[in-house]
């Protein structure tokens, strides 16, 4: 990507300006501070040709980002974004990138504290879909729309933990697989779009999952085909047929924007812009190369084009978003609200890396070009940089989407082989611990999770049976009838209830040393 759109580099303290920051609107991008990168291209020319479900902050600070990089360095402008908000949570997203002309500002936060402020042009389009659900269905249907992705969280691909199956008892899905239902949910979007491509003897548009998960088109595929096989066999018959789903695997650390970003932006960069991003500079995609109808050259942005993604999703999902998860609760209850201030803490950096090299690793396959103990501990210095200030309460939330999908299955492998459990053990024991809702200092806790009430009832039973938040298979499988994890957990569990989180883990650490 070409320098001239990243922005320039400013310090912490950066510089205030004695002006009214300039509101971000297409016809102001000609005032805004040199300083501040934006569109080098004309974006009356760009045509939409990806719709994208979940215009969330890691969307904008990662998809959009790469499409927008290409189009900076002067390549096709046919491959521009239309955004789509399918919940009613959506409403507030898409009414300010609307406001905004679908511009909004990512800011890059270094560790030594400077900032890159750039605006991002690739999003020409914003849709409602409650508004108009029949606007988005003809959106996906106009030949025009050659990818559909979509980033809409581990949990909204309804798989059934245990089965792996499509969980059509969710009332949403129930809903839109009535006769002649108006869709309510993605999956009611992206079938009816490819239902009427096939109807109209239009070729179909691809699905690309950009959400983390093992084999995310692999899961896309499979949820999206059972759908359609539940409303019309046939036009399943035809998505396996011709439909692509691609598998990737994405990464860079987006934390929740907070208002402190909001006015840092006005104050240090000129810029009024009602929801930027923020993240930080590390950024990775790595991606199948199977696509319908074409894609863009993203592998001049630097995305990894591959024909087997599942080493590098493996690595990523095992590793870091599981070494999240290792952090977050245990963090939490030692008193820390931050990722950095945990992993610049240690104690907890010694934790994390004897999971990542003695449990993580070990169970994962042969990963091209990449020095996993290089990787182990570039992730301790990302999750360290200390101006992302991501918060553990972002990292705490809805655990059962991510628990059983990333640290379950190191579980599953090393009692399989006889590897190391007791880290993983621990880490599912601090989520049972912190689902109590209650610290280590009696303040209430509060527990963000699609199935809150499941969980904190089943950790509530814990002081009369200490496998209660092990029973739940659908969330833990069999683990709860081996009777080698039971131990390592009961122990961990035990542990945290009468040394509390931070002695827990030197005394962790303190075994592994000894062996």
């Amino acid at each position: 990507m070409s320098d001239t759109s990243a922005g320039s580099a400013h310090t912490a303290a950066g510089r205030s300006f004695s002006f009214r920051p300039v509101a971000l609107s297409a016809t102001s991008l000609g005032s805004l501070p040199p300083d501040v990168g934006r569109p080098a291209y004309d974006r009356t020319k760009v045509a939409a040709s990806i719709v994208h479900f979940g215009v969330g902050g890691f969307h904008r600070a990662h998809q959009a980002m790469y499409v927008d990089g290409l189009m900076n360095d002067g390549l096709p402008l046919d491959w521009g974004i239309c955004g789509v908000g399918a919940l009613p949570r959506d409403r507030r997203i898409v009414d300010t990138l609307t406001t905004q002309d679908g511009l909004y500002t990512l800011v890059v936060k270094h560790p030594d504290g400077r900032r890159e402020a750039r605006v991002i042009g690739s999003i020409v389009e914003m849709m409602f879909a409650p508004d108009d659900p029949q606007a988005v269905v003809d959106r996906l249907a106009d030949a025009r729309t050659r990818i559909v992705s979509l980033t809409i969280t581990e949990g909204g691909y309804l798989v059934n933990q245990q089965t792996g199956e499509l969980d059509v008892d969710d009332p949403a899905i129930r809903a839109d697989l009535e006769e002649g239902a108006v869709p309510r949910t993605v999956f009611g979007y992206v079938v009816a779009g490819l239902a009427a491509r096939r109807a109209a003897g239009e070729a179909p548009f691809t699905v690309m999952s950009c959400d983390n998960l093992p084999g995310n088109g692999d899961v896309a595929r499979r949820m999206m085909t059972a759908f359609a096989r539940l409303k019309d066999p046939s036009l399943a018959d035809w998505m396996d047929e011709h439909v692509s789903f691609p598998n990737c695997m994405v990464d860079r650390i987006t934390p929740v924007t907070v208002e402190d970003d909001i006015d840092r932006l006005a104050e240090e960069f000129g810029v009024a812009d009602g929801w930027p991003v923020v993240c930080e500079p590390f950024t990775q995609w790595v991606l199948e190369d199977d696509f319908t109808a074409g894609r863009p050259p993203l592998e001049q942005a630097g995305v990894q084009l591959v024909d087997d993604v599942v080493p590098y999703e493996l690595m990523k999902l095992r590793l870091l978003n599981a070494s999240h998860q290792a952090l977050c609760y245990l963090g939490h209850l030692s008193g820390y609200r931050y990722a950095h201030e945990v992993c610049q803490d240690p104690l907890f950096v010694d934790f994390l890396i004897g999971y990542m090299e003695h449990e993580g690793s070990p169970t994962l396959p042969e990963v091209p070009g990449v020095d996993l103990d290089a990787y182990r501990h570039q992730l301790i210095e990302r999750f360290a940089n200390p101006e992302v200030r991501d918060s553990l309460a972002r990292l705490c939330a809805e655990t059962t989407d991510r628990i059983p999908k990333w640290l379950v299955p190191v579980i599953n492998r090393n009692l399989e082989t006889g590897g190391d459990i007791d880290r993983s053990a621990l880490v599912v024991a601090s989520w049972a611990r912190y689902a109590e809702g209650v610290d280590e200092q009696g303040r209430p806790i509060e527990v963000v999770d699609r199935v809150r009430d499941r969980v904190m009832a089943a950790a509530g039973r814990q002081s009369d049976d200490p496998l209660a938040f092990l029973r739940d298979r659908d969330l833990f499988g069999e683990l709860v009838d081996d009777e080698r994890f039971t131990t390592a957990f009961t122990e961990a569990l035990s542990a945290l209830h009468t040394k509390g989180a931070r002695e827990t883990v030197r005394s962790w650490n303190a075994r592994s040393s000894a062996t």
